[in-house]
Protein backbone atom coordinates (compact mmCIF):
# COMPACT_ATOMS: atom_id res chain seq x y z
CA UNK A 1 0.00 0.00 0.00
CA UNK A 2 1.48 3.14 -0.70
CA UNK A 3 2.42 6.23 1.52
CA UNK A 4 -0.50 8.58 1.08
CA UNK A 5 -2.89 5.64 1.28
CA UNK A 6 -1.49 4.85 4.56
CA UNK A 7 -1.68 8.26 5.52
CA UNK A 8 -5.48 8.66 4.28
CA UNK A 9 -6.38 5.69 6.72
CA UNK A 10 -4.64 7.50 9.77
CA UNK A 11 -6.38 10.13 9.00
CA UNK A 12 -10.11 8.57 8.68
CA UNK A 13 -9.47 6.78 11.62
CA UNK A 14 -8.38 8.91 14.06
CA UNK A 15 -11.34 11.40 12.50
CA UNK A 16 -13.51 8.78 13.10
CA UNK A 17 -12.42 8.16 16.73
CA UNK A 18 -12.96 11.58 17.37
CA UNK A 19 -16.46 10.87 16.37
CA UNK A 20 -17.13 7.93 18.59
CA UNK A 21 -15.84 9.93 21.21
CA UNK A 22 -17.65 12.39 21.18
CA UNK A 23 -20.79 10.60 20.53
CA UNK A 24 -20.48 8.38 23.44
CA UNK A 25 -19.00 11.66 25.46
CA UNK A 26 -22.41 13.29 24.70
CA UNK A 27 -24.35 9.83 26.40
CA UNK A 28 -22.19 9.91 29.25
CA UNK A 29 -20.61 6.80 28.62
CA UNK A 30 -17.28 8.58 28.32
CA UNK A 31 -15.24 11.86 29.29
CA UNK A 32 -13.55 13.10 26.23
CA UNK A 33 -10.54 11.08 26.23
CA UNK A 34 -10.08 7.10 25.12
CA UNK A 35 -9.49 5.48 27.62
CA UNK A 36 -6.71 2.39 26.53
CA UNK A 37 -3.91 0.24 27.40
CA UNK A 38 -1.56 -1.56 24.83
CA UNK A 39 -2.09 -4.80 26.06
CA UNK A 40 -6.01 -4.98 25.02
CA UNK A 41 -4.77 -2.59 21.77
CA UNK A 42 -2.61 -5.68 20.83
CA UNK A 43 -5.34 -8.63 21.32
CA UNK A 44 -7.40 -6.64 18.86
CA UNK A 45 -4.44 -7.57 16.63
CA UNK A 46 -4.68 -11.02 17.67
CA UNK A 47 -8.42 -11.16 17.62
CA UNK A 48 -8.78 -9.34 13.93
CA UNK A 49 -8.23 -11.42 11.25
CA UNK A 50 -11.17 -14.18 12.56
CA UNK A 51 -13.21 -11.15 13.58
CA UNK A 52 -13.21 -10.00 9.90
CA UNK A 53 -13.53 -13.12 8.19
CA UNK A 54 -16.73 -13.31 10.64
CA UNK A 55 -17.66 -10.10 10.26
CA UNK A 56 -16.96 -9.16 6.10
CA UNK A 57 -19.22 -11.69 5.01
CA UNK A 58 -22.48 -10.32 7.41
CA UNK A 59 -21.25 -6.33 5.73
CA UNK A 60 -23.98 -5.94 2.91
CA UNK A 61 -26.89 -8.36 5.09
CA UNK A 62 -25.87 -6.68 8.51
CA UNK A 63 -23.52 -3.62 8.29
CA UNK A 64 -24.52 -2.44 11.87
CA UNK A 65 -23.39 -6.23 13.32
CA UNK A 66 -20.11 -6.24 11.17
CA UNK A 67 -19.31 -2.99 12.44
CA UNK A 68 -20.73 -2.87 15.70
CA UNK A 69 -20.01 -6.50 17.07
CA UNK A 70 -16.17 -5.08 17.27
CA UNK A 71 -17.20 -2.88 20.03
CA UNK A 72 -18.33 -5.83 21.93
CA UNK A 73 -15.19 -7.33 21.57
CA UNK A 74 -13.24 -4.06 23.16
CA UNK A 75 -15.32 -4.20 25.71
CA UNK A 76 -14.85 -8.18 26.65
CA UNK A 77 -11.33 -8.00 26.22
CA UNK A 78 -11.12 -4.96 28.22
CA UNK A 79 -13.28 -6.86 31.07
CA UNK A 80 -10.80 -9.68 30.81
CA UNK A 81 -8.58 -6.92 31.36
CA UNK A 82 -10.21 -5.15 34.46
CA UNK A 83 -10.58 -9.01 35.83
CA UNK A 84 -7.50 -10.78 35.73
CA UNK A 85 -5.40 -10.18 32.94
CA UNK A 86 -2.92 -12.80 34.02
CA UNK A 87 -5.62 -15.31 33.48
CA UNK A 88 -7.40 -14.24 30.42
CA UNK A 89 -4.67 -13.05 28.30
CA UNK A 90 -4.36 -16.05 26.28
CA UNK A 91 -8.33 -16.30 25.91
CA UNK A 92 -9.20 -17.13 22.26
CA UNK A 93 -11.07 -15.52 19.83
CA UNK A 94 -13.99 -18.34 19.34
CA UNK A 95 -14.18 -17.61 23.21
CA UNK A 96 -16.37 -14.64 22.36
CA UNK A 97 -18.57 -16.56 19.76
CA UNK A 98 -22.18 -17.44 21.19
CA UNK A 99 -24.21 -20.62 20.51
CA UNK A 100 -24.88 -19.46 17.20
CA UNK A 101 -21.42 -18.18 16.21
CA UNK A 102 -20.64 -14.17 15.43
CA UNK A 103 -24.61 -14.07 14.64
CA UNK A 104 -25.30 -14.23 18.91
CA UNK A 105 -21.72 -12.49 19.49
CA UNK A 106 -23.13 -9.48 21.27
CA UNK A 107 -26.05 -11.23 23.24
CA UNK A 108 -23.19 -13.70 24.38
CA UNK A 109 -20.45 -11.13 25.74
CA UNK A 110 -23.14 -8.88 27.23
CA UNK A 111 -24.59 -11.87 29.46
CA UNK A 112 -21.92 -14.07 29.95
CA UNK A 113 -18.41 -12.00 29.58
CA UNK A 114 -19.78 -8.35 31.16
CA UNK A 115 -22.29 -10.14 33.64
CA UNK A 116 -25.51 -8.24 32.56
CA UNK A 117 -28.91 -9.98 32.21
CA UNK A 118 -30.03 -9.32 28.72
CA UNK A 119 -32.90 -7.15 28.67
CA UNK A 120 -32.02 -5.22 32.03
CA UNK A 121 -31.08 -1.22 31.32
CA UNK A 122 -27.36 -1.89 31.73
CA UNK A 123 -27.71 -4.02 28.41
CA UNK A 124 -30.01 -1.36 26.63
CA UNK A 125 -27.42 1.25 27.50
CA UNK A 126 -24.41 -1.13 25.50
CA UNK A 127 -27.12 -2.22 22.89
CA UNK A 128 -27.87 1.31 22.58
CA UNK A 129 -24.64 3.24 22.44
CA UNK A 130 -22.87 0.53 20.20
CA UNK A 131 -25.90 0.83 17.85
CA UNK A 132 -25.17 4.41 17.48
CA UNK A 133 -21.62 4.25 17.20
CA UNK A 134 -22.26 1.75 14.26
CA UNK A 135 -24.61 4.09 12.37
CA UNK A 136 -22.25 6.63 12.55
CA UNK A 137 -19.17 5.03 11.75
CA UNK A 138 -21.52 3.10 8.50
CA UNK A 139 -22.55 6.74 7.53
CA UNK A 140 -18.79 7.75 7.97
CA UNK A 141 -17.72 5.30 5.63
CA UNK A 142 -19.96 6.02 3.02
CA UNK A 143 -19.22 9.39 2.92
CA UNK A 144 -16.23 8.31 2.18
CA UNK A 145 -17.05 7.67 -1.60
CA UNK A 146 -14.97 4.10 -1.31
CA UNK A 147 -15.69 1.59 -3.97
CA UNK A 148 -17.38 -1.47 -2.61
CA UNK A 149 -15.15 -4.55 -2.90
CA UNK A 150 -11.93 -2.95 -3.35
CA UNK A 151 -8.97 -3.43 -1.48
CA UNK A 152 -9.60 0.57 0.10
CA UNK A 153 -12.98 -0.83 0.54
CA UNK A 154 -11.34 -3.59 3.27
CA UNK A 155 -8.94 -1.60 4.76
CA UNK A 156 -12.09 1.08 5.39
CA UNK A 157 -13.47 -1.52 7.01
CA UNK A 158 -10.55 -2.86 9.47
CA UNK A 159 -9.84 0.67 10.48
CA UNK A 160 -13.82 1.24 11.08
CA UNK A 161 -13.60 -2.34 13.12
CA UNK A 162 -10.39 -1.52 15.36
CA UNK A 163 -11.77 2.00 15.97
CA UNK A 164 -15.36 0.61 17.43
CA UNK A 165 -12.84 -2.03 19.65
CA UNK A 166 -11.29 1.31 20.84
CA UNK A 167 -14.56 2.82 21.54
CA UNK A 168 -15.60 -0.18 23.35
CA UNK A 169 -12.85 -1.21 25.49
CA UNK A 170 -13.04 2.69 26.50
CA UNK A 171 -16.34 2.26 27.28
CA UNK A 172 -15.48 -0.85 30.07
CA UNK A 173 -12.70 0.88 31.74
CA UNK A 174 -14.89 4.03 32.19
CA UNK A 175 -17.47 1.25 33.86
CA UNK A 176 -14.77 -0.40 35.42
CA UNK A 177 -13.58 3.06 37.07
CA UNK A 178 -10.48 3.90 34.68
CA UNK A 179 -10.13 7.40 34.18
CA UNK A 180 -7.54 9.38 33.24
CA UNK A 181 -6.63 12.00 35.90
CA UNK A 182 -3.50 15.06 35.92
CA UNK A 183 -1.32 14.20 38.31
CA UNK A 184 0.79 17.21 39.59
CA UNK A 185 4.42 15.71 40.73
CA UNK A 186 6.59 17.72 43.20
CA UNK A 187 9.32 15.20 43.11
CA UNK A 188 11.05 15.25 47.02
CA UNK A 189 13.82 13.36 48.46
CA UNK A 190 13.44 10.94 51.22
CA UNK A 191 13.30 13.05 53.80
CA UNK A 192 9.98 14.84 51.84
CA UNK A 193 12.14 18.10 51.31
CA UNK A 194 11.16 19.81 47.51
CA UNK A 195 13.63 18.81 44.81
CA UNK A 196 14.46 21.30 42.33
Amino acid sequence: MENKDMEYLDGFETSLLDELLRVCTSFGLLEGTLLSSEDIDAKWKEFAPEYMADAVPNLNSFPEAAVGWAGYVGMAVAKWWDRDWSRHHGEKYDTLLGSRGFDDMDDHIVRDILGYELGSPEAGVISKIMLVCAQQAIARIRRENIEGQTVMAFHIFARTARAMFRIGAAIQLKKDGYRFQKVKLNPVDRNGKPLS
